[in-house]
């Protein structure tokens, strides 16, 4: 279990935690945190679970493969360094804390 904070576009945070072998993605939707649409159901088919993640974990995450940069082109407003997929996250024990924003909207 990893405990993951989802920050909405307005502030509102929220702190869940998510079991192992799940993603980012899916601790967010089976908790009902809004902001993170997952269209594609976590395929890596869309942009709909873009988040920007907290600056100190950009260099503590797993890299971006081909397939989720190419998918980041579509996202909202993405950040080179920040922007990432929540359904190409896995948790793991590593992603204790991990704290994520999510952008205005998802296109």
């Amino acid at each position: 279990m990893a405990k993951i904070t989802y920050v909405e576009f307005t502030g509102k945070e929220h702190v869940v935690e998510v079991a192992d072998g799940l993603t980012v993605m899916e601790g967010a939707r089976d908790n009902g945190i809004p902001g993170i649409e997952a269209d594609c159901g976590g395929a890596c088919a869309c942009s709909t679970c873009h988040v920007y993640v907290a600056p100190e974990w950009v260099d503590r995450l797993p890299p971006k493969d081909p397939m989720e940069e190419d998918m980041l082109d579509f996202a909202y407003e993405p950040n080179p360094e920040r922007s990432r997929l929540t359904c190409q996250l896995k948790v793991s024990a590593e992603l204790d804390g991990l704290k994520v924003f999510m952008p205005e909207k998802q296109i």
